[in-house]
C-alpha cells in the first residue's frame, strides 16, 4: 500500500501507485483543462506531485510543451539565476563485487584493468584537479567491502581536505558510495562531506532484481532505503538520480519525484540534488543491448518536468552528454555541470596507458575545464566554484528555507562572482580571463543590496591585487 511517510521502500516507491500514476496521465495527457490547471499550479514556484508532472510528462500537444519549457526555463532562473555550480569526478577505486548487467565494473569483467588510488596517488590527483581550478569533488567507488572499506574513505576525505597547493583546496568533498549503515553515515558526516549521492538506477523492482543479479546491491530495498539511513546519520543533503536507459523512462520519473516526496514528507527536507544520467557505452557494456533509450527530445522534456516538479532541487548532468546535449538542457533546469571530467581511476595527473584502461562510462563532452568555463561565460552564465553554502552550515532545511524563499541568491550570486574571479586570476586562459573579467563587470551590478555590493567590489580587487582567497557570504 503507498505511504509516503513509510520507511519501507515497497511503501514510498509502489509499484501500483506508479502503475496508477502512468494509467491516470495517460487517461488525460490531451486534457487541455486539467494541463492548464496543473502548468497555473506549477507558476505558483510550490511544486507538483508525481501524478501531476507525469501528466506533464505524457502530454503530446505541442503548444502545452512549448509552456512547460518555458515555465521550466523561467522557474530554473528565478531559484538559480544565470549562475552553474562546477564540480569533477574522482574515482577512487574500481574493484567491485557486484554483478550489475550495465557497468563494466561488475565482477565478471576480468579484462577491465582493476585499480585503487593510494593515498599518495590521490594527492597527485587533487593536486592536478586544484591546478585546473575545481574546489568541488565527488568520490567515487565501486562496492567491495574488503579493498573499499569506510576507514579507506574516510582516510581519503582526510587526505583531500589537507592538500593545500599554491591557491588550491578542495572545499567540498561529495560522495557517491555503496549503500551502508546509519552509524557509517554519521562518520561521513562527521568527516565533512558535503552531499551522500546515489543513484537507484532504476525504481522498477522487478528490473532492479534482474538488472542486479549478484552483489551486495542486489537488496533493492537496502539499496533504496540508504537515504533514510543517511538521513538518520546526520547527512541532510542527499542527491537522487535514476540510470535513464534501464527501464521505461515515464516509470523512473515517477519513482524518482516519489522519492523526493518520501524524503521531504519524512524528514522535512526534499533531496539537494537530482541527476539525470543517461546509458554510455563503456569497456564491455553495448547500449544497443537495453531497449529502454530516450531520445535528445525526450530527455529535455524530463529534465524540464523534473525542474517544474522540484524548482528548489539542484539538477546534475555529467561528460555522459555530449556539449548539443547539455547546452539545451542547462537552459531548462540544470544547475550543476561537471568539466575536463575523468571516469578512470585516477588519470588527471597522468593519462592512463591504453593497455591499462579503467573508465567506468566513455566521456562525450571531453573538453577542459577551462574551454567549458568559457563556453558557459559566452552564453551569459556564471560558472561557480561556491562552496560556502556547506561550510556555512546552510545545508538540509536551512539551505531549504533560503532556496524556497528565494533568499538564497543574496548569497550565491556574490559568491558565484568571487569564486569565478579567483578561477580567472589562477588558472584561466588569457582569452576566458578576458570574456569571465567582462561579465563579472556586467554581473556584479546585479548584486541588489547596496552594501553587499561594495563588499563584492573590494573583495574582487583584494583577489586580483592582494591575491587574498575564500571570501564567502
Amino acid at each position: 500500500m503507498y505511504d509516503i511517510t513509510s520507511s519501507c521502500a515497497d511503501d514510498f516507491i509502489n509499484h501500483e501507485e506508479i502503475l496508477d500514476t502512468l494509467a491516470y496521465a495517460d487517461q488525460n495527457k490531451e486534457n487541455s483543462t486539467l494541463i492548464d490547471s496543473i502548468i497555473q499550479k506549477a507558476k505558483k514556484r510550490k511544486g507538483l506531485s508525481h501524478r501531476e508532472a507525469s501528466v506533464l510528462l505524457a502530454c503530446p500537444i505541442p503548444e502545452k510543451n512549448e509552456e512547460i519549457f518555458r515555465l521550466a526555463e523561467q522557474i530554473k532562473k528565478d531559484f538559480y539565476g544565470n549562475r552553474i555550480v562546477m564540480f569533477a569526478p574522482l574515482y577512487l577505486s574500481n574493484y567491485c563485487i557486484n554483478g550489475c548487467t550495465y557497468c563494466p565494473y561488475h565482477a565478471k569483467n576480468k579484462h577491465i584493468a582493476r585499480k585503487q588510488l593510494s593515498q599518495e596517488e590521490i594527492r597527485k590527483e587533487v593536486i592536478a584537479l586544484q591546478d585546473m581550478g575545481h574546489k568541488r569533488l565527488a568520490l567515487e567507488a565501486g562496492e567491495d567491502p574488503v579493498r573499499n572499506t569506510m576507514d579507506y574513505y574516510l582516510e581519503c576525505i582526510r587526505t583531500i581536505y589537507s592538500i593545500h597547493h599554491r591557491n588550491g583546496a578542495i572545499r567540498r568533498v561529495n560522495i557517491n558510495i555503496a549503500a551502508t549503515t546509519v552509524d557509517h553515515y554519521r562518520l561521513l558526516k562527521e568527516a565533512g562531506i558535503g552531499t551522500y549521492i546515489l543513484f537507484q538506477e532504476t525504481y522498477h523492482k522487478e528490473s532492479y532484481l534482474s538488472l542486479h543479479p549478484t552483489g551486495p546491491k542486489h537488496d533493492y530495498n537496502y539499496h533504496t532505503e540508504a537515504m533514510d539511513r543517511a538521513m538518520h546519520g546526520g547527512i541532510d543533503d542527499v542527491g537522487l538520480g535514476v540510470l535513464f536507459g534501464l527501464d521505461k523512462y515515464r516509470y523512473e520519473f515517477a519513482g524518482l519525484l516519489m522519492h523526493a516526496e518520501h524524503l521531504e514528507a519524512a524528514f522535512g527536507v526534499g533531496p539537494h540534488t537530482i541527476s539525470v544520467p543517461r546509458l554510455r557505452r563503456a569497456d564491455d557494456i553495448d547500449p544497443d543491448q537495453f531497449d529502454n533509450g530516450i531520445d535528445d527530445d525526450t530527455f529535455a522534456k524530463i529534465v524540464a518536468c523534473i525542474r517544474i516538479a522540484v524548482p528548489y532541487t539542484g539538477m546534475i548532468i555529467s561528460t555522459r552528454e555530449n556539449q548539443q546535449s547539455r547546452e539545451r538542457v542547462l537552459h531548462l533546469g540544470i544547475s550543476q555541470i561537471s568539466g575536463g571530467s575523468r571516469t578512470s581511476v585516477g588519470g588527471y595527473c597522468e593519462p592512463e596507458p591504453e593497455d591499462e584502461k579503467s573508465e567506468q562510462f566513455d566521456v562525450s563532452d571531453t573538453r577542459t575545464l577551462d574551454e567549458v568555463v568559457r563556453w558557459l561565460m559566452e552564453m551569459d552564465y556564471i560558472p561557480s566554484f561556491c562552496t560556502a553554502c556547506y561550510r556555512e552550515g546552510r545545508t538540509g532545511d536551512r539551505f531549504m528555507s533560503l532556496c524556497k524563499s528565494g533568499q538564497i541568491q543574496n548569497c550565491c550570486h556574490p559568491n558565484a562572482l568571487m569564486t569565478l574571479k579567483e578561477y580567472l586570476t589562477d588558472y584561466a586562459s588569457p582569452e576566458t580571463a578576458a570574456i569571465g573579467n567582462r561579465l563579472i563587470e556586467k554581473e556584479v551590478l546585479n548584486v541588489p543590496n547596496e552594501k553587499a555590493r561594495k563588499i563584492v567590489l573590494e573583495n574582487l580587487r583584494l583577489i586580483e591585487q592582494d591575491n587574498r582567497r575564500d571570501f564567502r557570504f
